[in-house]
């Protein structure tokens, strides 16, 4: 998957956090950025919207371990044009990062089914429509506690006060219909881990 090794393609920057993402897209301005949904700092829906609000014409394609039913359509919404899953990009990544950059979307098949069927006979149709209920902020922290991570932790890792974070956990327990911490943490950690399985 060498990026470096095609024809008229360069690596120009790396980052790990949303800062040094930024630092890097200011430096270089490139013509395609390649953003994983997990940052240090943060996540990458939220890098794609940063850039889509510095330079509307920088493509954007999205590799990542996660599942594309729940981040995919958020990935298109934020502004990006084409998402990847880490499994599928060894012998696909050269052919999205080229479709990208002439302009053009670029989904996975399963992507693709998945949102066809979203357009022809709704979300209600596809398995898990609550956790894609919450909103892109309350989907990091439902993560993070999956993750066991505390309130302050999460609260440190996204650069947000822990009433903040509080009111997320709240939002989200209201929203997957939970009753309590414990049964937030235990839907949670379960679908942490269905993650790891689909796309381990």
């Amino acid at each position: 998957m060498r990026i470096s090794r095609q024809p008229n393609l360069s690596v120009c920057g790396e980052a790990a956090t949303l800062a040094e993402a930024l630092q890097e897209f200011e430096r270089h301005r490139p013509d395609l950025v390649i953003v994983d949904i997990t940052l240090k700092d943060g996540n990458g829906l939220d890098l794609i919207q940063r850039l889509k609000a510095r330079d509307q014409n920088v493509r954007i394609l999205v590799l990542s371990m996660h599942d594309e039913s729940v981040y995919a359509e958020r990935a298109l919404r934020a502004g990006a044009m084409g998402y990847i899953n880490k499994q599928e990009a060894r012998e696909h990544v050269i052919d999205a990062i080229l479709r990208v950059l002439d302009g053009k979307l670029y989904l996975s098949p399963a992507a693709q089914e998945r949102l066809l069927t979203v357009a022809t006979r709704g979300p209600e149709q596809l398995v898990g429509p609550a956790v894609e209920s919450l909103t892109n902020r309350e989907l990091e922290v439902f993560e993070a506690i999956g993750r066991g991570q505390t309130t302050s932790e999460i609260a440190r890792q996204l650069h947000l006060s822990v009433k903040t974070v509080e009111t997320h956990r709240q939002r989200v327990k209201a929203k997957l219909n939970l009753t309590s911490s414990a049964e937030l943490a235990r839907d949670a950690v379960q679908w942490v881990l269905e993650q790891g399985q689909r796309n381990g």
